[in-house]
């Protein structure tokens, strides 16, 4: 009986070895595909999107929802803008997060680390009558309804708010990028206006946008650790121009927008319009809405 015995149990022992090594394998294999995949996102560096006609903020489309800007844009700091819904708390897991603008689906993953979910949408548009390119990023998302290659238009849902994996409470993180070379490599370049543009501010000034039926061609690729990284610069250098900040005439004490050159933003409908012809003789810039919250004051909540 032990001479039968022991060739199995030999027999059976190698056979986990086995699939042990082949687990190993497939375990190792799936991260290089995961890095593959993240570097050859598109078989060319360039593709086709639409021209953006315009470009919105990604919540509050929906059901007359009202949501406040609990955290701004900050260089050197925060690097974009929390928003969440006027209840607090997670009275905002689930809702719906809304495609800035017409664009292209650049990245569309779980990038963990605090981040969670995340989408990075690559928009085209018209500056000065040039082409200029931004993406607009959506973090901590707790569902992801698109995916990368993906065009998209103006409105479209790309998930939904989140809280980062359990991190934080449920909010969205929002930011506009200069820079479309970044990705989730933020650490690797400027954290102040050089790469990002305020959000808030850059979505004001670009409302209403020419072109919109237009297809052009858009850089893809552009990540440090994909195949057009180094192309890539030269556009952003374009993007850039010769001012530290393209997004204004708008600025902020920090407290408020303010607008120069005519402009007043309206509350009700919180779209940027030229002044009326009854009041182009005012001079200097005026005070409008709050900076925090540009629908709404921010809630106050009563400390336990």
């Amino acid at each position: 009986m032990l001479g039968t015995c022991a060739p199995r149990a030999a027999g059976h022992s190698l056979h986990l070895r086995m699939r042990r090594f082949f687990h190993s394998m497939t375990a190792r294999l799936s991260l290089v595909g995961l890095w593959l995949m993240g570097s050859v996102l598109f078989a060319d560096d360039t593709t086709s999107v639409r021209l953006a006609d315009g470009f919105a903020l990604p919540c509050g489309i929906e059901n007359g929802k009202r949501y406040y800007k609990a955290r701004g844009f900050r260089p050197n700091g925060h690097l974009g803008e929390d928003w969440n819904g006027v209840g607090g708390g997670d009275t905002d897991l689930g809702d719906p997060v809304h495609v800035t603008a017409n664009g292209l689906v650049v990245y569309a993953r779980d990038f963990r680390a605090g981040w969670g979910n995340v989408v990075i949408v690559r928009h085209a548009y018209l500056e000065r009558g040039d082409t200029r390119f931004v993406d607009s990023l959506y973090g901590h998302l707790h569902r992801i309804h698109v995916r990368e290659g993906q065009r998209l238009e103006r409105g479209q849902q790309v998930g939904t708010i989140g809280t980062g994996n359990g991190h934080y409470p449920a909010h969205l993180h929002f930011e506009i990028r200069k820079d479309i070379r970044v990705g989730m490599f933020r650490s690797k370049f400027p954290r102040d206006f050089r790469t990002y543009f305020d959000p808030t501010q850059f979505v004001f000034t670009h409302q209403n946008l020419g072109g919109g039926e237009r297809t052009v061609a858009v850089p893809v690729n552009t990540f440090p650790n994909q195949s057009g990284f180094e192309e890539a610069g030269t556009v952003v250098a374009k993007n850039r121009g010769n001012e530290p900040d393209r997004s204004s005439p708008v600025t902020t004490s920090g407290k408020r927008i303010v607008f120069t050159n005519g402009m007043r933003f309206s509350a009700d409908t919180t779209r940027v319009t030229s002044e009326s012809k009854t009041n182009s003789s005012k001079k200097g810039s005026f005070q409008i809405d709050r900076y925090e919250d540009i629908r709404r004051p921010p809630p106050k909540f009563n400390r336990p």
